[in-house]
């Protein structure tokens, strides 16, 4: 079986495809073939190291965290797959695999298939669907005719939690470039602010969730656009953050944390037709590198960059 992988923490020129053994599933694993995998921000983010104090220093280390495929073998202990069954989830954090042949993964990490989704959209839900949720219902306990702002509403999370906030009856407004603003309306967003050209400061409606989807917001911007009782969600946590957190509860760092209850939530909403993240560009395992090489130096696909593994 073949996989990306790398041999040491870096940049984009250490990822090779190259052969590797899968283990048999231990309690609560399980094996999964990779029908389709979708490529992340975390993925380039792990690779070079940022979260090497988690990750460790065993090499080589695999890549990839999303993806959907056929279960082909479970460990003891697992009850809610079996072999054969159409699933879709996330890779575990500390070891991922996804942008490979075949991976294994916790069972809390999984969900099946809806028969109306096809492997490819499922491939893409996982983390930005999860994240969404973490932040808007775990983090901000979001409620139905509350206002959310959503900082970078047209890239895979923003999207993920504006229709996450639609479906919880959330009132949604939102940033993004100006090419994706009809886009973003198309998705439920009330009011679309170009950023390049709004200050963000000068908004001024005040809104009871902040999500800073694209991780470019400062803590002060983001809280001086809350309503008394708000909260801001900032998904580029630091130490210095989680410190301020436990003192300003108007501040909430999101790190993505997936469950089954999330991932069959999000699997009910995509059947509905409720949940749907846009795919840009589909390439296969060999042609993987340089489009993950691509999207790391900034190039922008409008939807997510999957690979095919079959």
């Amino acid at each position: 079986m073949k996989r990306i992988q790398y041999d040491s923490y870096g940049g984009p020129e250490l990822m090779r495809v190259d052969e590797f053994e899968l283990p048999t599933p231990a309690s609560d694993e399980v094996a999964v073939r990779v029908r389709f995998a979708a490529i992340n921000p975390i993925d380039w983010k792990l690779r070079n190291g940022l979260m090497k104090i988690v990750t460790g220093r065993k090499f080589p280390r695999a890549m990839g965290m999303d993806f959907s495929g056929i279960v082909t073998s479970i460990g003891p202990g697992v009850s809610r797959f079996r072999v054969g069954d159409a699933v879709f989830g996330l890779a575990r954090f500390k070891e991922s695999g996804a942008l490979g042949q075949s991976v294994i993964t916790k069972e809390n990490f999984l969900a099946r298939k809806p028969e109306s989704i096809s492997f490819e959209d499922a491939a893409c839900l996982g983390t930005p669907g999860v994240t969404a949720w973490n932040g808007l219902i775990d983090k901000a306990k979001l409620q139905a005719g509350q206002h959310v702002f959503i900082n970078g509403c047209a890239g895979a999370v923003g999207e993920a939690s504006v229709q996450i906030a639609r479906l919880f009856g959330a009132v949604v407004s939102g940033s993004c470039s100006s090419r994706d603003m009809e886009r973003a309306k198309s998705l439920g967003v009330q009011t679309v602010y170009d950023y390049r050209a709004t200050d963000l400061s000068s908004i001024t409606p005040r809104f009871d969730v902040v999500y800073d989807t694209a991780a470019t917001m400062t803590v002060s911007a983001g809280v001086a656009m809350l309503r008394r009782g708000g909260v801001f969600l900032d998904l580029n946590p630091d130490l210095g953050k989680f410190i301020r957190a436990v003192f300003d509860r108007r501040l909430k760092p999101v790190m993505g944390s997936p469950r089954a209850d999330i991932l069959e939530k999000l699997a009910s909403a995509a059947k509905e037709g409720k949940f749907q993240i846009a795919i840009g560009e589909t390439v296969d395992l060999e042609a993987a590198i340089q489009l993950i090489t691509e999207l790391e130096k900034g190039r922008k696909l409008g939807g997510k960059g999957i690979v095919a593994m079959e």
